[in-house]
């Protein structure tokens, strides 16, 4: 039986420096629809989901973006299990350090605030980020107090969290979760490449996170940029499970902007001429442990 390998695509991601070099980046409910849906029909069992403000593009969190394309997500007759993004409004920006003072960009809101979207939607995924990043000048908070919280939110509402890591103390983060009873049922990673913060996607970077996994978890990873396609051949050789999608990388090739489904079908070509095969949402329901919703 051939390697079951679950795709996922990250449709239009979380930033706005992108805005100004891909004019065709997925923005409205109905675009960011469209966009998922052509990715699931081009191979991705999973979508994972940021919300833009329709008319500017701009980075949003607001729940009545999430819920009107989570609700044509679900009345599509294309089966996707949907991933909603937890890790806006989470990011504090300092004015000044002596005295400390927080910026007018900063956007930190508390745990339940962050994930209320998945909360009240109850998407089989939601992202949980495990662990302080800086970005710039942005830091983003994740404290162990925050994901208690919310990794105790999601297991109450039943939504199973992505363990976003972007370096291998993320991982212990998550494994302090599991030891304490915050995470049900077989966990599921993401390792987060090439961001720009934490670790490059490279073969020894990748075997070190895997080797740091608890037992019998389930793990995918992704590289950004000029990373995204020559990093899917290694997770497959590797055992993992891949992602791909504009939030990481808009070229199709250089200088050729692409679309969420172009890359979809390149990473299933380059998944099966390895001679795995890529997994329908059923079969990911099956390997992550997830029951579907409607």
């Amino acid at each position: 039986m051939s390697q079951k390998v679950i795709l996922t695509c990250a449709v239009t991601g979380g930033g706005s420096g992108v805005l100004a070099k891909h004019p065709g980046l997925p923005k409205t409910p109905s675009e960011i629809t469209e966009a998922a849906l052509d990715a699931a029909k081009a191979g991705a069992a999973i979508v994972h989901i940021h919300v833009r403000e329709p008319d500017t593009g701009a980075p949003s969190n607001r729940f009545d973006l999430y819920e009107q394309v989570v609700k044509k997500l679900r009345d599509a007759e294309t089966d996707v299990i949907i991933n909603l993004t937890c890790g806006m409004n989470g990011t504090i920006d300092l004015e000044s350090t002596s005295p400390a003072r927080l910026s007018s960009r900063t956007s930190l809101v508390s745990a339940a605030e962050r994930c209320y979207h998945a909360l009240e939607l109850k998407p089989e995924l939601a992202t949980l980020d495990c662990g302080v990043m800086t970005f710039g000048e942005e830091i983003y908070v994740a404290r162990m107090s925050d994901l208690r919280g919310m990794a105790a939110l999601m297991r109450d509402a039943g939504v199973k969290p992505e363990l976003e890591c972007f370096e291998l103390g993320h991982i212990e983060n998550a494994k302090r979760l599991l030891s304490e009873g915050l995470l049900e049922g077989t966990p599921l990673f993401q390792f987060c490449l090439s961001t720009g913060y934490g670790a490059r996607a490279t073969p020894t970077v990748i075997q070190a996170m895997k080797e740091s996994l608890p037992s019998q978890a389930n793990w995918a990873a992704f590289g950004c940029g000029a990373d995204e396609m020559r990093t899917i051949g290694l997770l497959v050789a590797m055992g993992g499970h891949v992602r791909v999608g504009l939030e990481d990388n808009i070229y199709l090739r250089k200088g050729v902007l692409a679309s969420n489904a172009e890359l979809v079908e390149n990473a299933v070509q380059i998944i099966e001429r390895m001679g795995a095969s890529i997994a329908t949402p059923a079969e990911a329901r099956e390997i992550i442990g997830l029951q579907k919703r409607g």
